[in-house]
C-alpha cells in the first residue's frame, strides 16, 4: 500500500535515522505538507493541538479603513444638499451636523 499515490503519508524528515516518517494513519494536511499526530507543528513544539472552534474575532482580522472616515464627509455634503439622498437620510445628515443647537440659538 506504499506504493498507492492516493494514500496521503507523513513526510516529516528524521535527521537522526535519515529518512522519512511515511506514517499513514490519521494524516493531516498542514503548510509544511502531510503530518501524522506525532510530527505535527504543535507537537513539534511541545504544545498542545488548537482545539477546533470559532476563531479569533472579526475585529482581530479587520483595520480601520479610511472610507469609514468618509461617513462624516459624506453626512456633510448631504446635510448641505451637495450630494442627494432619502429624505430619512437627509434629515438625519441634518441633524448629526447641526450645530446650531449647541450656539443656543
Amino acid at each position: 500500500m506504499k506504493d498507492d499515490p492516493q494514500r496521503p503519508e507523513c513526510r516529516h524528515w528524521i535527521g537522526a535515522e535519515r529518512r522519512h516518517c511515511r506514517s499513514g494513519e490519521n494524516i493531516r494536511a498542514y503548510l509544511t505538507g502531510p503530518r501524522c499526530p506525532i510530527h505535527t507543528p504543535s507537537a513539534l513544539l511541545g504544545k498542545p493541538e488548537p482545539q477546533p472552534g470559532p476563531g479569533l474575532p472579526t475585529g482581530a482580522w479587520t483595520t480601520p479603513s479610511p472610507i469609514s472616515d468618509s461617513r462624516v464627509h459624506d453626512a456633510q455634503a448631504i446635510a448641505s444638499g451637495k450630494r442627494r439622498s432619502h429624505p430619512g437620510q437627509y434629515r438625519a445628515a441634518q441633524a448629526a451636523v447641526d450645530h446650531r443647537s449647541e450656539l443656543n440659538l
